[in-house]
């Protein structure tokens, strides 16, 4: 899969298909985002105990999330990229299974089933969003991987020690001639695994922040590295000329800065947050 040499990282992606069951073929990307799924309900029900809110309801909430991210992180894909859909067959725009979703329209569609879920069960969207955001992002760290055995999502042309072969038919047409490129994907995935870390830090760590406070730091953090690795991607999804990753990344960011001086600065709850949800107003 790889080639270790010191300090030397050659990524070369042994396909996207991961093995065959007579015709059925099980793609990488498939188990990826079935491991991600899984691990990440174990995780948030996980921490939903520390909070004293009941695991089930994390479960049904999983459904929800599954149901609304992964359409609409297709139907985003799709969206910016409808000049090329055009010329494929219809059935190409359902093919998720040969990739294809965008993080912020899962994150857009997984939003709006949260919050119609946590108003039928009368329950504070921003605690819901506090519990998952950390299986929120290891999810994402898993996924990235995805985008390596499909040979998408990479970076420019490189010379660095470390770095992505992409096979000739899987490059850009003005790049054909090039074979390494920036592995965006595995920069992303261990930036993921750091913003992971600082959330598991501060829900354990710090388990009387303000409701919400998590929320606004994945915010913040996952949308800084995306601002950085987005730049150096060659197949970006764009508006104009203008890369719309980094757009949302930067109105992200400036939200989830309002949203800590929301709470810490002005010293205010969340529209949904009730007084019982906030274990110390000292904070």
């Amino acid at each position: 899969m790889f080639n270790l040499l010191p300090l030397a990282f050659e990524f070369t992606s042994p396909g996207p298909i991961a093995f065959e069951i007579g015709p059925l073929s099980i793609r990488w990307y498939g188990l990826l985002i079935a491991s991600a799924i899984i691990l990440g309900t174990v995780l948030a029900q996980t921490l939903a105990q520390k909070r004293n809110v009941d695991p089930e309801l994390v479960g049904d909430l999983a459904i929800w999330l599954v149901v609304g991210a992964i359409p609409c992180a297709r139907f985003y894909y799709v969206l910016f990229e409808w000049h090329r859909f055009q010329t494929q067959e219809w059935y190409k725009v359902f093919a998720i299974w040969e990739g294809g979703i965008a993080i912020h329209g899962a994150i857009i569609g997984g939003a709006i089933a949260a919050t119609i879920f946590c108003k039928r069960q009368k329950i504070s969207t921003w605690m819901m969003a506090d519990i998952i955001m950390p299986a929120v992002i290891l999810g994402q760290a898993i996924g990235r991987w995805g985008n390596f055995f499909n040979s998408e999502a990479f970076g420019s042309p490189t010379d660095l020690p470390w770095k992505l072969f992409i096979p000739i038919n899987r490059r850009p047409p003005k790049l054909v001639n090039e074979a390494y490129f920036h592995p965006t994907f595995l920069y992303e995935s261990l930036w993921n695994l750091g913003v992971f870390a600082i959330l598991i830090f501060a829900f354990l760590r710090f388990p009387k922040l303000r409701t919400g406070t998590i929320t606004m730091i994945y915010a913040i953090a996952y949308s800084l590295g995306r601002f950085w690795i987005e730049g150096l991607r060659t197949d970006s999804l764009m508006v104009g000329g203008l890369r719309t990753a980094q757009m949302i990344s930067l109105a992200a960011i400036a939200a989830g800065i309002f949203g800590l001086v929301w709470l810490y600065g002005l010293r205010r709850r969340f529209p949904d947050t009730t007084p019982k949800e906030i274990p110390s107003e000292n904070l």
